[in-house]
């Protein structure tokens, strides 16, 4: 029987009836056949987040986005739209810019041709030293297609991809109600770390893994596999969603101190429920009224138009191939894997920590960077070797830190000959429903 909480596209990520059953052999995390695949016919189809669409507030505000050996700049016109090209000066092919900034034209390091933001070519020195003419007039960066959504700046160096709308479907319309444009990126940091990009989106394909992984979650995110809905959609993307309580599998004298720390804070006694269970089903439902009676004289107006389920849930969405967002009430937080350029076991893996404003409040309330209270202003980027977890101690304890320790050494087993294809649970449908998504992609179904 269908679920009838599954929006019309979606299918139940916990039904492997929706698979094809392609096997996901070991050799798909480290040989590097398989990468220069991946490049060929999966990285240059897509689209990929530049960076936030507040770092492009004035005309000639730009961001680079370096990924593999391609780099792309986005940048702000006096128009107010954007414009997106290959960071390359089409003289001699040196890069123009190295990290995000602001500028009125590009002036090109090695022999001085300026560029606008618009990307025609302005100046070249000696421009009647050249026997094909003079290139001002002729010559423009090469562009990429560019777009905006939920706060950020994507780019595309396919000519064919569908919209980014349409590529993000159906999400853009699930997610309309949460206003993304206000949210700010408290952390940010990129960890350099051994191990295959695919890792952190068969990891957070699945929550299977989140009891044994993070023991402390299940005291504040429901992981019962019955109140857990799964959803797989037609473009790969996924969502798990959960409700925002303690998980009713545990003791009837389990925690419930943060639980109870969130009711008090909308005026609701945690004293007041006969029982453990009573607590977290009465408790959750009344804290959804109290936020819909409260969110406007509490300064929380992010909850406008968010539904009751976003208000109070945990929504945990992965858009293929590379970004997971995972969705709370008050924060979304962005975790993405980008390849190696020469190693396919090792990639970069970016956190970044986003809060919605409320009034009055000038801390972050994120319990994921450390111990001490957060600025509510953009922090800068932080660029870390994973060393263990030694390199990013402000994440020591938390959910990213325990996932990452468990990388290196899945990456490890892969090279195993004890180790030939995972046997999945059913609610780790999703995991083999990306690599069948990704087979499309590398064999030209896509």
């Amino acid at each position: 029987m269908p679920d009838m909480h599954l929006p019309p596209t979606a299918m139940d990520g916990k039904n492997p009836a929706n698979l094809r059953g392609d096997p996901i052999d070991a050799q798909r995390y480290y040989e590097p056949e398989f990468a220069k695949a991946e490049w060929d016919r999966l990285w240059t189809k897509i689209w990929h987040v530049a960076g936030r669409l507040n770092e492009l507030e004035e005309p000639g505000d730009f961001i680079v986005h370096d990924f593999l050996h391609e780099s792309v700049i986005v940048v702000k016109q006096d128009d107010g739209s954007l414009r997106g090209f290959y960071n390359a000066c089409m003289h001699r092919g040196i890069r123009l810019v190295r990290e995000s900034s602001s500028v009125p034209s590009f002036s090109c390091p090695y022999h001085g041709w300026v560029w606008n933001k618009n990307g025609s070519l302005d100046h070249a020195p000696r421009a009647d030293n050249f026997a094909a003419g003079n290139p001002c007039g002729k010559l423009t960066l090469k562009p990429v297609r560019v777009a905006a959504w939920g706060g950020f700046v994507w780019y595309t160096m396919s000519e064919s991809a569908p919209e980014l709308l349409d590529y993000l479907a159906p999400f853009p319309a699930l997610f309309s109600g949460y206003p993304m444009e206000r949210l700010v990126r408290v952390y940010q940091v990129k960890i350099d770390i051994r191990t295959n990009w695919k890792f952190a989106l068969d990891n957070f394909s699945e929550s299977y893994h989140v009891e044994t992984a993070h023991p402390q979650v299940p005291a504040f995110v429901e992981q019962d596999p019955a109140t857990t809905r799964i959803e797989m959609y037609p473009r790969g993307h996924g969502r798990t969603v959960q409700p925002f309580r303690p998980s009713l599998s545990l003791p009837e004298d389990g925690a419930t101190a943060y639980f109870d720390a969130l009711l008090r804070q909308w005026d609701i006694d945690p004293d007041i429920y006969p029982d453990y269970r009573t607590k977290v089903i009465n408790g959750w439902k009344d804290l959804k009224a109290a936020k819909r009676r409260l969110w406007r004289e509490r300064g929380y107006r992010h909850y406008e138009h968010m539904d009751d389920e976003q208000i109070t849930d945990s929504i945990h969405t992965t858009l293929f191939p590379n970004i997971s967002l995972t969705f709370n009430a008050d924060s979304i937080f962005m975790m993405r894997t980008e390849p190696h350029p020469a190693d396919p076991e090792s990639c970069t893996f970016d956190f970044w920590a986003m809060e919605f404003p409320v009034e009055g409040q000038t801390n972050a309330k994120t319990a994921m960077v450390g111990d001490k209270p957060l600025p509510l202003a953009e922090a800068p980027p932080l660029r870390r070797a994973f060393d263990g977890g030694k390199g990013v101690p402000e994440l020591a304890g938390g959910v990213i830190a325990q996932d990452l320790s468990l990388a290196e050494d899945v990456q490890r087993g892969m090279r195993s000959r004890g180790y030939a294809e995972p046997y999945l649970a059913n609610s780790e449908t999703r995991v083999r429903y990306f690599h069948e998504v990704l087979n499309d992609y590398l064999a030209g179904r896509r």
